[in-house]
């Protein structure tokens, strides 16, 4: 029963880390918790208006418009695992704008089983993020804002306790439609393991990212740099060694990741198509994904996302879906909704 948990959960990590995975504490919290993130290759930090979900990313752009908002969203993945999110939104008067929210993610129903291979009965892991955020806008450009989160994680009868925080800072210049901002996620600790002795960090990640709306055409492109408190994310078989050429004795080392590989592991990026108030196109590339989880001789169109977000009157309705590998991709929708607007 444990080794089938083990398996389930490594099998996870790879949504959220890649193959550099297993070195941190509660991976779950990089997961993509809305279609706008999703359909954006993840790590959407940029979006700037008043979807409640993107204050939830980051809590610097959470504004006036975002009080009220309400947001809810669901992936689902093979084997009945899924994931979700729920967001409200809320305003302080003259402090600034808050939001609350609950991330979970559900493994579905196990057998357990003894060693002997008898039923015992079944179990249901699952783990959550209940967090909440606030901004505040200093002038007319600039903003801040600050999360704090509870994570909580329970496998079979083991369980986890933790606690993050996120600081973010944006500059915005609606009127040549840039925005710039900075981010630090996942500062925390993990106060209680799954076993003694087995504390790990928490996946700390700094990011950066600028966003530009071209003056005459409602194109949106978006450059993020990601992880950049480690220089070195690409991942090195540990089991390779360097071997010896058969006809000249040569001795052939291990291949390394160059500068520029290093470098454009950091990067990602993400367009928006707005081709009317209504309809939404998103579309985004993450090459850090592409290069741990694509297929070496098939990669196909591993790293890429897309996403679709439709805008009526009272409520939106977007859809992201993100491609891990050729093996597996992820499907998000999010409801997202103010309750201001239903008023009559």
């Amino acid at each position: 029963m444990k080794i089938r948990l083990l398996i389930l959960t490594l099998a996870f990590l790879p949504v959220a880390t890649a193959q550099t995975g297993g070195e941190n504490a509660f991976p779950f919290l990089d997961l993509y918790y809305s279609a706008q993130d999703a359909g954006l290759g993840g790590n959407f930090i940029t979006g700037a208006g008043d979807d409640i979900s993107m204050g939830v990313n980051n809590p610097s752009l959470l504004n006036s418009e975002m009080e009220k908002g309400v947001s809810i969203s669901q992936a689902l993945h093979a084997g009945g695992i899924n994931h979700g999110m729920f967001n409200y939104g809320f305003g302080l008067k003259d402090y600034g704008t808050m939001v609350g929210y609950i991330k979970y993610v559900d493994y579905g129903k196990f057998q357990r089983t003894g060693t002997n291979g008898i039923a015992e009965g079944t179990f249901s892991p699952f783990e959550m993020i209940a967090g909440a955020g606030f901004g505040r806008q200093l002038n007319e450009r600039l903003s801040i804002g600050a999360k704090a989160n509870i994570i909580y994680s329970q496998l079979e009868t083991y369980s986890s306790l933790g606690a993050s925080i996120d600081l973010a800072g944006t500059y915005y210049d609606e009127d040549k439609g840039f925005l710039a901002t900075v981010l630090v996620k996942n500062f925390g600790y993990q106060f209680m393991s799954h076993t003694p002795g087995n504390r790990k960090p928490l996946p700390v990640n700094f990011q950066m990212a600028a966003a530009y709306k071209l003056p005459h055409a409602p194109l949106r492109f978006t450059l993020l740099a990601h992880s950049l408190n480690k220089w070195d994310i690409t991942y090195n078989d540990p089991t390779l060694v360097p071997t010896v050429d058969p006809l000249s004795g040569d001795t052939i080392p291990v291949p390394r990741a160059g500068f520029f590989e290093k470098l454009g592991n950091h990067f990602s990026y993400q367009l928006e198509i707005n081709l009317s108030k209504t309809i939404h196109l998103r579309t985004g590339f993450d090459y850090h994904r592409r290069k741990e989880l694509g297929i070496e001789q098939r990669p196909g169109a591993a790293g890429m996302s897309f996403g679709l977000g439709l805008h009526f009157n009272k409520f939106s309705l977007d859809y992201g879906f993100l491609i891990y590998s050729q093996a597996g991709f992820n499907n998000i929708l999010t409801l997202t909704t103010n309750l201001s607007k239903w008023r009559r």
